[in-house]
């Protein structure tokens, strides 16, 4: 059964923000291969930690960061 999938806004916060990926990944201390395939939304499972990280660098919500799309919407 296909229940939709989730996805990260990364690129379009950073680029709304001015700020680039080598920055985030080094002031986080993330792995950029790592972040990448976070970005390109090429990811099995979501690292919370990476989540709060994110929300609290970018000053955002979780809400703002990740949307649920409905299978359909795919």
């Amino acid at each position: 059964m296909d229940y939709g999938k989730l996805r990260l806004n990364i690129e379009a916060i950073l680029e709304k923000k001015g700020i680039s990926k080598n920055q985030v990944c080094k002031e986080l201390d993330i792995p950029r291969t790592n972040f990448n395939r976070y970005c390109q939304n090429e990811f099995q499972r979501i690292d919370a930690e990476l989540i709060c990280k994110l929300c609290y660098y970018l000053k955002i919500e979780v809400g703002d960061l990740i949307t649920y799309c409905r299978p359909e919407e795919e």
